[in-house]
């Protein structure tokens, strides 16, 4: 790990203003860098996502009228991001879990994760 701690390498989405809110844009920015720096989030920031794969979470974003939701997994030597999506529904969409477990395989089978 490097002395800014692990990079952020991002297979899907981006979080920017807009369509994030410049509050949820700087708390998602704020979240990922304590991730970067070792730092183990839990609720109401962060939960466990089995159902995509070991050492996958959801970041939790409120935002003014949005709930936004970012997919990862913390490796070794990187953050990987899977997904960005607004939230819609109390259930993690069934697409976001198959696409995110399928950049992951990718990413793995790519990279040796």
């Amino acid at each position: 790990m490097t002395k800014q701690g692990k990079p952020l390498i991002w297979l899907k989405g981006e979080v920017k203003t807009p369509p994030f809110s410049k509050e949820a844009r700087i708390e998602a920015g704020c979240l990922l860098r304590d991730l970067q720096e070792g730092i183990k989030l839990s609720l109401p920031h962060s939960r466990p996502m089995p159902s995509i794969g070991k050492r996958c979470h959801e970041l939790r974003i409120t935002d003014k009228n949005e709930i936004w939701r970012i997919i990862y997994r913390i490796d070794n030597d990187a953050v990987i991001i899977a997904d960005v999506f607004k939230k819609k529904t109390r259930e993690t969409p069934k697409r976001v879990i198959d696409e995110s477990q399928k950049r992951l395989t990718r990413y793995d089978e790519i990279f040796g994760g």
